[in-house]
């Protein structure tokens, strides 16, 4: 839950990005009427109680050259699925890593990696090496490339 109105407005403050000033801590401030201190410890506690995740860039994967963008989807064992997606998460290519339900008979996967690359090649190296540290506890995957982008944008809340 959101701690009260100067979070609330801090977040929908920056939801879209940090202001693309020189000190952006201090354009929030201003804006919301709190200090550039204030504003920091107020984004430290809401990261540390999870209210929100990050705060990050998020470059624009097709401008820096990775149009190929390729979701792996592994059938995984269940016993190790948690394990395994934690290492898999923590890959420098991996975008995106989640566990999702099975939908079976048609869909068998439960483990799913985002990765992107310069071309689908390069995209099937990286599937490759999650494979070789799946190892035996996969027992099937694929690659389902993105075709276009529907949506860029995180979760929004109102003012």
């Amino acid at each position: 839950m959101i701690g009260d109105d100067i979070d609330r407005a801090l977040i929908v403050a920056t939801q879209g990005g940090l202001p693309l000033v020189g000190e952006p801590y201090r354009a929030l401030g201003e804006e919301l009427g709190i200090s550039a201190s204030e504003v920091i410890e107020r984004l430290g506690r809401m990261l540390e109680s999870g209210l929100i995740r990050r705060i990050g860039a998020v470059p624009n994967h097709y401008a820096i050259g990775w149009t190929a963008n390729g979701m792996t989807v592994w059938d995984v064992d269940d016993a190790e699925v948690d394990r395994l997606g934690g290492l898999v998460g923590s890959l420098p290519f991996v975008t995106h890593c989640y566990r999702r339900p099975r939908s079976l008979p048609a869909w068998p996967y439960n483990l799913f990696a985002m990765v992107h690359g310069s071309s689908r090649e390069e995209c099937a190296t990286k599937a490759r090496d999650i494979q070789a540290l799946l190892g035996a506890a996969c027992r099937g995957s694929d690659i389902l490339y993105s075709t276009r982008i529907l949506k860029k944008t995180g979760l929004r809340i109102g003012a």
